[in-house]
């Protein structure tokens, strides 16, 4: 049997090596012609696993260690009997540490309280509901939209509009799709009241880069449309601006890695089915006060420097990326 992965992908090394062939190449360097004769693919965001990629391989199983999918022809797959899954959840702790990081900053930089600004969550999944939790518990009012979680449960979600309306800053956690590609527009970005924040660390593609030529807004910024190609006018204007790394937690990583061998373990029946990497220290979710993340995260999460980073090389975005320290979760 043989699996190809990405080689950015951490702690994999010498895991499946006892039970397989394994071969790593560069998530970006994937071709027809490499897979062929694969059995398992482990990839990330930046392998397309489409027809060109797949058609006359003996691939069976995807593993994308990411929690999105729309790298993958979900279609193509089901229609070839190939198995496909993501590591849904894995990075939540880690994309919420550093929203929190970014809220501590416009705090900062403001002069507010939490109770004094109303936050409003687009995408109540995984991530947008720890935001959430974390979000009241320290005194932000919320409003939240999330069409799918509506019409499944009903509740309290609102449509965008009126998110946009009524929210001093807004934070976008949804997956990429149809539906979501430039979710924030030229149009419904009029809604938003002048000096409101719009974070986006959810795909580059939900928030439409012509939307951002408003410059009456505070912008913060993980994911790019476009991206590795940065838009110059969006970047020179954004408060906070780091490469696609708000996931980037030791921890994230680890579960990520984890649920893909996993998930190829149950799939070809290895005895891997409860690894973990033994490299990364698991950290148990507590509360913490809105005065202590705020004195504490920049420790763990520095979005003053990363931005500078990225803000004087730009066109080094996959290399900042690939080369990203994990931070470490505490909370």
């Amino acid at each position: 049997m043989k699996i190809i992965v990405d080689r950015a992908i951490p702690f994999l090394q010498g895991v499946l090596e006892p039970f397989c062939e394994v071969e790593y190449i560069e998530g970006n360097r994937f071709t027809s012609e490499i897979v062929r004769d694969a059995d398992a693919l482990i990839v990330r965001t930046r392998t397309r696993c489409n027809a060109a990629l797949l058609e006359g391989s003996r691939v069976q199983f995807i593993a994308s260690a990411t929690i999105g999918l729309d790298h993958i022809d979900i279609d193509y797959c089901l229609s070839h009997n190939i198995t496909v899954t993501n590591s849904a959840g894995c990075n939540a702790r880690g994309v919420l540490q550093w929203v929190s990081a970014a809220l501590a900053l416009l705090s900062k930089r403001e002069g507010f309280r939490p109770e004094e600004r109303t936050l409003g969550i687009v995408g109540v999944g995984n991530v947008g509901k720890l935001i959430k939790a974390y979000a009241e518990d320290w005194g932000f009012p919320t409003i939240c939209s999330d069409p799918p979680r509506q019409e499944r449960e009903g509740g309290d979600f609102v449509e965008l509009e009126e998110v946009l309306r009524k929210a001093d800053i807004v934070t976008l956690h949804t997956p990429l799709n149809d539906t979501t590609r430039n979710l924030i527009n030229s149009e419904n970005i009029a809604f938003l009241h002048s000096g409101a924040a719009l974070i986006n660390a959810s795909r580059g593609e939900c928030l439409s880069t012509e939307a951002t030529r408003r410059n009456d807004l505070t912008y913060i910024t993980d994911v790019w449309e476009g991206e590795p190609d940065l838009d110059d006018e969006y970047l020179a204007k954004s408060l906070v601006s780091t490469p696609h790394i708000a996931g980037y937690s030791a921890q994230g990583k680890a579960n990520a890695s984890a649920m893909a061998v996993q998930a190829v373990a149950r799939h070809f029946a290895l005895p891997l089915t409860s690894w973990y990497p033994c490299e990364v220290k698991r950290v148990e979710p507590k509360k913490i006060s809105w005065e202590e993340m705020c004195s504490t995260i920049e420790e763990y999460c520095n979005l003053r420097a990363e931005s500078e980073t990225l803000q004087q090389s730009p066109e080094k975005f996959e290399a900042l990326r690939n080369t990203y320290r994990y931070r470490e979760e505490y909370f």
